[in-house]
Parts: structure tokens; C-alpha cells; sequence
């Protein structure tokens, strides 16, 4: 019983210090933190961009073989299952704190709009997009996602079971909408800077990059059932004409 009460008090320890950084980062991207992408350049060109890449390429790294399977099996053997969430949890927080610390803004304006309705429209789609990501984290199982509910079974000693597939609404219409979420919160600014730009390409481009590797694991895992659901609904962008996904064989759903 002990064990599992250290395990489920660890869970609860990193969620909050993923909430506290994730709604930080949300302070950051858009300007409102004592540390911004956004400023003056602190360091030459050269230098700042070296540190800004090798920032996103750390988090892209630890997002991505992190959440791989068979990292995830050579990892159980070392880290209790009923952590491993929470421990990438943690891990994936260190990665952006770190952004967030250690970030380079360069200066330079690549687009300014000064009209007042259009900030606020642009301002709206960025709080749009945040809050996008944050109700599909609870639309797939936020608890599970963030290694709470592993913990939780731990604790009163019930075996985990993988949440079931489902195709709430808004995976009806894109596979991620979470991913989107993101891609609206990144490029949705009044003034975006040379280090903003270099930011949101960069997510953009590891977004896509993720999403290879994810619905690879997703078909490898689900075969058929997700191969149809991946013809019949787009990937990001709801512009195509789709199919119904069908109800049967549903096991899993994309994040």
C-alpha cells in the first residue's frame, strides 16, 4: 500500500507542475510572461537561433521517443507501469520549462496589425486554439492522458485498462484536432516576430512530422478500423468531403 501511495502522490506532484507550466506556456507564446518568444535580441543572430532550434529539437525528441512503444516497453523495466505516464508527463514539462527559461527572442517584425478589430479577432482565434487543446485533452481521457487515472488504479489496486476508442465530434471532422488547437494558439498574433515565426514553423513542422509516427503506431496497433478512419476524415484541415466512420472495430483514438 505504501508504494502505491508514493506513486499516486508523484502523479498528482507532476500534474500540477505540468498544469503550472502548461498555462505559463499559453503566458509565453502570446507575450504575457516575464519571459516571452517575442523582444529584442539578447544575442546575436547566430547564437539565438542555435539555442531557440536546439530547444525544440530537445522537446521534439522527448515527445516523440518517449511515446514510442518500444521505448515505452525498454522503459517499464526500469520505471514502474503505473508511473510511466506521469514520469513522461514530467519529463515532457522539464522540456518545455526549459523553452521557456531559456528562450532567445532575435528581434525583427515580420507582420504587425494595427487595426482593432483585427487584434481582437486574432487574439480570439489564439484563445480559441488554447482552449481547443485543453477540451480535447478531456474529450480523450485528460486524466489518463496526464498518468492521473494510472495512478488513481494503482492506488486502489485495480489493473489498468487502455481507454476505448470514440470519435467525439470534433474527430469526426479532423483526426487531431488537438494538434490544430496547437497550430491555431502558435500562429494566431498581432505582431509576429522573427523568433515567433521561427517558433511556429518549427511546431508546425514537427506537428506533422509527430503525426507520422503516431498514426503508424495507431495502424500497427488497430490495423484496419484505424486505416478506414484515417481515409474517411482528414488530418488537420476539414476541407475535403469525408465518410462516416464507421462504429465498428473502434479501439483507439488519435492524440
Amino acid at each position: 500500500m505504501g508504494k502505491r501511495v508514493v506513486f499516486f502522490v508523484y502523479g498528482a506532484v507532476v500534474y500540477l507542475l505540468f498544469l503550472g507550466t502548461f498555462l505559463y506556456a499559453i503566458a509565453f507564446v502570446g507575450g504575457f510572461a516575464p519571459t516571452a518568444l517575442d523582444g529584442s535580441a539578447t544575442a546575436p543572430l547566430t547564437t539565438a537561433l542555435a539555442i531557440d532550434l536546439a530547444l525544440l529539437a530537445i522537446f521534439a525528441v522527448q515527445h516523440s521517443v518517449m511515446a514510442r512503444p518500444w521505448f515505452k516497453r525498454a522503459w517499464t523495466r526500469v520505471v514502474p507501469p503505473a508511473i510511466e505516464r506521469s514520469t513522461y508527463v514530467l519529463f515532457a514539462t522539464a522540456a518545455l520549462a526549459l523553452i521557456c527559461w531559456q528562450w532567445r527572442p532575435i528581434g525583427g517584425t515580420v507582420w504587425s496589425v494595427e487595426e482593432p478589430i483585427a487584434r481582437v479577432a486574432i487574439w480570439a482565434v489564439f484563445a480559441f486554439g488554447w482552449s481547443q487543446v485543453l477540451v480535447m485533452t478531456f474529450l480523450i481521457n485528460h486524466f489518463d492522458l496526464f498518468g492521473l487515472r494510472q495512478v488513481w488504479l494503482a492506488l486502489i489496486d485495480e489493473p489498468y485498462t487502455p481507454v476505448v476508442f470514440a470519435t467525439p465530434a470534433p474527430y469526426r471532422i479532423v483526426r487531431h484536432p488537438l494538434y490544430l488547437g496547437f497550430l491555431l494558439a502558435f500562429w494566431a498574433t498581432p505582431v509576429m516576430t522573427a523568433a515567433h515565426l521561427v517558433f511556429a514553423i518549427a511546431t508546425t513542422a514537427y506537428i506533422v512530422l509527430a503525426i507520422q509516427f503516431e498514426e503508424h503506431d495507431l495502424a500497427h496497433e488497430h490495423g484496419v478500423a484505424y486505416l478506414d478512419y484515417r481515409r474517411q476524415v482528414p488530418m488537420l484541415l476539414p476541407f475535403r468531403r469525408r465518410a462516416a466512420v464507421a462504429p465498428r472495430d473502434r479501439t483507439a483514438v488519435a492524440r
